[in-house]
């Protein structure tokens, strides 16, 4: 992969099944993280599910490579929350990162969620992710709270930074 190499981001299609399990593994580690989730691993067959269908991802490709992707669902079933598009998996391969694939993945997260009807983005972020809060922050992103020591991982205690950005104009 180049360094000045284009990335593109498109709908993900059920071929991309094997590579985006391939990335999911590579990309999580018990540092970056749940590790719960990590040892049960993530075979190529089950990617994408009946709840996560490629419909809900967008991939990111560097020279003609799956390199990320971002999976962009609603936050609940009921219709009074249908206006929030939730950000519920994003994951760049490691040779991929500091290049602007998550902040490519994250841009693109925007129309897609507005083509739906979204009129607000969310996410949850670990408060041990500093330089994800940083991207989320410089494109536009607020903290809207904080679920403190929401989890436990490797022993110590963590909070859950939830953050959002409005999808209108104000």
């Amino acid at each position: 992969m180049s360094s000045a190499a284009t990335i593109l981001v498109r709908s993900a299609r059920e071929g991309d099944q094997p590579a985006l399990a391939d990335l999911d593994a590579a990309a999580w580690s018990p540092e970056s993280g749940f590790p719960s989730v990590i040892q049960a691993g993530h075979p190529a067959a089950t990617f994408f599910t009946a709840a996560d269908p490629p419909g809900v991802h967008l991939v990111a490709e560097l020279d003609k490579t799956v390199v990320g992707y971002v999976r962009l669902k609603p936050p609940t079933r009921l219709p009074e929350n249908a206006h929030v598009t939730h950000v519920s998996g994003l994951a760049v391969h490691p040779a991929a990162r500091r290049r602007g694939v998550a902040a490519a993945l994250m841009t693109a997260a925007e129309p897609f969620a507005r083509t739906r009807g979204a009129r607000k983005l969310s996410l949850r972020v670990l408060g041990t992710n500093q330089p994800a809060m940083r991207l989320y922050e410089r494109l536009g992103f607020e903290r809207e709270g904080v679920l403190k020591e929401e989890f436990l991982i490797g022993g110590r205690y963590v909070d859950d930074v939830l953050m959002a950005k409005r999808l209108w104009a104000s």
